[in-house]
């Protein structure tokens, strides 16, 4: 696989605490990315499958309960054949196995993985209009990732959303309100996990030589936060401020 980098003792990606390994490669470009140095497909790094392996049954004590391996990126789907053996590896030793993925991708592979060896999926859902989608991640259909919920709704196996709450673009009341409504009779979503506004990623794109079109957005005040929660309330049983 390429690998982009790894993250030893994770505790935001997932259950517990986790070993985090991120992908090479996304198809989208999402303006607020923080780490836009993983959206090209030819960056990283090749592991072996069983030098992951290595790496993932080091940690395992520390996984107690309910840690595990999670695999971000970029889009971690874009190499799900690849990750097939390696999550059956991982399940082969009582890992618990978590995919973070904004939902593009749902191919033969990626049922055969979710289907059979992901424990967990965190799948983020970007925008609730198709305009809006378009202009945050510079691609068009946003019913893919709505496709890949019900695929996984279907399978009765745990889901959380998650959602990154920019002022006067994502954060609007009907926005959120759509979202609860859409996935209100969801039985497999867990949580929702909302990640604030900020611009920690700026650097990345200034040495990536690309420009953030976003320099103008603020980040959110406590009181909008607060408001946010409120609204999602009604519609999911927890609710995760990042």
């Amino acid at each position: 696989m390429r690998v982009h980098s790894i993250e030893s003792f994770g505790t935001h990606d997932g259950p517990g605490i986790r070993l985090v390994i991120f992908l090479q490669g996304c198809k989208l470009k999402c303006l607020y990315c923080h780490n836009p140095d993983t959206i090209e497909t030819t960056g990283g790094k090749e592991y072996e499958i069983e030098e992951l392996m290595e790496i993932a049954l080091k940690m395992k004590p520390y996984f107690g309960k309910k840690g595990g391996v999670t695999v971000s990126g970029g889009e971690p789907l874009l190499q799900a054949k690849e990750l097939i053996p390696f999550f059956k590896r991982l399940k082969e030793e009582g890992i618990h196995t978590n995919i973070d993925t904004n939902g593009r991708i749902l191919n033969k592979f990626t049922k055969e993985l979710l289907d059979e060896y992901v424990d967990l999926v965190m799948l983020d859902i970007k925008h609730m209009t198709e305009e809006g989608y378009e202009a945050l991640t510079g691609m068009r259909n946003k019913e893919t990732t709505f496709n890949f919920a019900a695929h996984r709704e279907a399978s009765g196996k745990n889901m959380w959303l998650r959602y990154v709450l920019i002022p006067e673009i994502t954060s609007k009341p009907e926005l959120l309100h759509a979202m609860g409504k859409y996935f209100k009779d969801y039985k497999t979503i867990e949580k929702i996990e909302i990640q604030p506004y900020h611009k920690l990623g700026i650097h990345k794109w200034e040495a990536l030589g690309w420009e953030y079109k976003l320099k103008d957005a603020r980040e959110n005040t406590p009181e909008e936060i607060e408001i946010a929660v409120e609204i999602l309330k009604n519609y999911f049983k927890e609710i995760k401020i990042n």
